[in-house]
């Protein structure tokens, strides 16, 4: 059934012509109502108007006037009036003296006979009048007017009349012109409704009403679920919408559905995503003392920008999801290391023992243990900070698995411990320069690859020094290696380590240095101020 319902239902298009065709239509209809009735006073009254003016015609013509003395008044008069009436296309001009008696009239058998209405306002009163009424000829527009002498006297009545049947069939000419007229702006109207009604249904992509609130009520619900911060703003900067987590961050800021940005930064990541029609991420905004990152996408229908998409996270969320997945890296490659190089070691073992060589394989056991023993108790005790301590160790795990020797300076020493709110951006900096280090060396030096490591924090600042013996980095590229993209390595997701080191770095208001190392290769000197840290005593 409800099936059913749904298949009868009519269509938006439908109502839509439907609707514009009865508007024109009732306003055509209307118009021509209006036109037909002030047809009829029109013509009425302009028909009266005629017939006076043939009335006074009449009246004033010298010949009728002295017809008025003759022994037989009509056989001058009636001539004369006839031709008036031909004329003028009256259907009746009758003379009648003082008494009422005809003098003339198209029907010569009424000539003598009194007029059938009354003259008196125009023989008592001197007056001309215009009415509707009815006399010999039947219903007619009447206009009267007095004949005077050349004495000054009224010596009888001018009568002209139009008959009404005629008037009407005028009218209807005029009506059935009208009706014709009309039939054109009614065409153009209908034509003109089911083109509209056709484009606005492309306009809103076919959709009916019931699809289009289904579909802004999803929306709307996608919108709000999202936990990014979204706002979307039109070509006047002028904010459009904004989703539940937008307005948790920026209500008490004056940001509200209506408002203009005006905020300067914010305008101008709005201006550079409409002027680059192409959408940019991972922007830093400072907004009111707070940083965010900002994500811009232009919004273009049929290839004009209409306005921006803005997409804004708490630097503080990406901190926690950038530490998570740090302490994650850090683990994974610690033991995918560890795992490469037991399974080396472990064949080795196996073989020894195959050949009976059990002397050689209790030796490498026992230089194994003690040595990885030997890391994680300088580690342990030198580094207090546990995350930088995994770091390390995950490092020189490692270097085993590149084969290249990682070595850490036995007197570097470290005892503060990473502020959190600071400590997912020293990891990915020395991890990232140590992994170029063993990288560089590993490339020019194969397995004679040598990265030294050595760190203090006995000033006032902490200081890490790593070098290696790898081709080094020219002058002139000292400031390029640092720019988003640039790479020496072959293969994508590469070029981006030192840069989110220089980030890292600018966030905790540190330095970072470019030398050539003793050993050959680059020197990296990572300097940062120990107020980003919180001192801890042994």
């Amino acid at each position: 059934m409800g099936s059913s319902l749904k298949k009868s239902r009519v269509t938006l298009l439908t109502q839509m012509t439907l609707l514009i065709i009865v508007v024109v239509l009732t306003s055509t209809l209307l118009v021509s109502l209006l036109f037909s009735t002030m047809l009829d006073d029109i013509v009425e009254n302009y028909m009266g108007k005629q017939a006076m003016t043939v009335a006074k015609l009449t009246a004033q013509n010298p010949t009728i006037i002295q017809g008025f003395e003759d022994a037989h008044p009509s056989h001058i008069i009636q001539p004369i009036s006839e031709t008036i009436r031909q004329t003028t296309g009256a259907d009746y001009v009758t003379v009648a003296d003082e008494k009422g008696l005809r003098y003339s009239h198209p029907n010569p058998e009424n000539i003598g006979k009194p007029t059938v209405t009354s003259n008196d306002p125009v023989l008592q009163e001197h007056r001309s009048i215009i009415y509707r009424g009815s006399g010999v000829s039947g219903p007619a527009i009447k206009a009267k007017t007095p004949i005077w002498n050349n004495k000054g006297e009224v010596i009888g009545v001018s009568s002209v009349g139009f008959l009404v049947n005629n008037i009407e069939q005028q009218v209807l000419d005029y009506r059935k012109r009208i009706i014709h007229l009309a039939i054109i702006p009614l065409i153009v109207g209908i034509g003109g409704a089911i083109l509209i009604a056709r484009r606005l249904k492309k306009l809103i992509f076919g959709l009916e009403p019931e699809e289009i609130s289904f579909l802004f009520t999803e929306k709307e619900a996608t919108l709000e679920s999202i936990r990014d911060a979204t706002i979307t703003v039109n070509i006047e900067r002028k904010i459009t919408s904004m989703n539940k987590r937008a307005r948790e961050l920026f209500n008490d800021q004056q940001l509200i559905v209506g408002s203009v940005i005006t905020d300067q930064q914010l305008e101008k990541h709005i201006d550079e995503a409409i002027e680059t029609k192409g959408a940019y991420t991972n922007k830093k905004l400072l907004f009111n003392q707070q940083l965010f990152i900002l994500d811009a996408s232009p919004i273009v229908i049929m290839n004009n920008i209409m306005g921006a998409v803005l997409t804004i996270r708490t630097v503080s969320e990406v901190e926690q999801l950038t530490e998570e997945f740090s302490k994650i890296k850090t683990f994974s490659e610690n033991m995918r290391a560890q795992n490469h190089e037991f399974l080396n070691k472990l064949n080795t073992i196996y073989g020894l023992l195959t050949l009976k060589e059990y002397d050689r394989a209790i030796q490498i056991v026992s230089s194994e243990v003690s040595e990885r023993q030997d890391i994680i108790s300088f580690l342990m005790s030198s580094v207090k900070d546990p995350l930088i301590a995994a770091c390390l160790l995950g490092k020189v795990n490692r270097s085993k698995e590149l084969q290249v020797s990682l070595e850490i300076d036995a007197d570097s020493k470290l005892d503060s411990i990473l502020d959190n709110s600071k400590s997912n951006h020293f990891v990915p900096i020395i991890g990232n320069i140590i992994d170029n280090a063993m990288e560089a060396a590993r490339k020019k030096q194969a397995n004679k690859g040598l990265v030294k490591v050595s760190f203090t924090d006995l000033g006032r600042e902490i200081i890490f020094d790593i070098e290696d013996n790898g081709p080094g980095i020219p002058t002139m590229m000292e400031d390029i290696i640092y720019q988003d993209g640039y790479t020496t390595k072959s293969g994508e997701n590469h070029g981006i380590g030192l840069a989110i080191v220089k980030n890292s770095l600018e966030l905790l208001n540190g330095q970072i240095y470019v030398d050539k190392s003793e050993l050959g290769g680059a020197r990296f000197t990572i300097v940062i101020p120990q107020n980003s840290w919180i001192k801890k005593d042994v």
